[in-house]
């Protein structure tokens, strides 16, 4: 199995600007979706909350957005390539599952085809594959971080 990161890559990956965006975006996208939950939740507890409920969705996605183009400019400066580079394939592959769970929920919002109880079930299920999308980087990222520390760059901190 190849490693994550060729010496090459890692080097990349540390010059650059963008390896810290994703690192300050991805936690932050994290949170907001935690708020966004107890928010749908709420709206469907108790019928109260929706037009809140709505924005914090819309932030989540643009969050997403966001973190999708920086992601796809840090994957062609480390990789060589904008999207599905092999390290990152199957995660790629599955943020855009997510990627279009979210997209459906804005259009939701814009052609009025699903009430507003639907919509929020569409939101919480983008919101349970983003989780299992995080998941699988994290997971990624910390085997990365294994190997790295059994195998550092000489004269580059990992």
């Amino acid at each position: 199995m190849r490693a994550l990161y060729t010496p090459e890559e890692r080097l990349r990956r540390d010059r650059s600007p963008w390896t810290l965006v994703q690192g300050i975006l991805a936690p932050l996208q994290f949170i907001v979706m935690l708020a966004s939950v107890v928010l749908l939740v709420r709206f469907l507890m108790t019928g109260e909350g929706y037009a809140i409920a709505v924005a914090s969705v819309v932030v989540k996605t643009a969050l997403l957005y966001l973190i999708m183009v920086t992601g796809s400019i840090w994957e062609k400066e480390v990789f060589g390539q904008w999207l599905f580079a092999a390290p990152f394939f199957w995660e790629d592959v599955v943020s855009m599952g997510v990627i279009a769970l979210h997209t459906a929920y804005l259009v939701g919002l814009v052609v009025p085809m699903l009430g507003p109880v639907a919509l929020t079930w569409l939101a919480l299920a983008a919101y349970a594959a983003y989780t299992v999308n995080a998941l699988q980087f994290v997971l990624k990222l910390r085997a990365a971080r294994r190997s790295e520390q059994q195998t550092p760059l000489m004269g580059v901190p990992s």
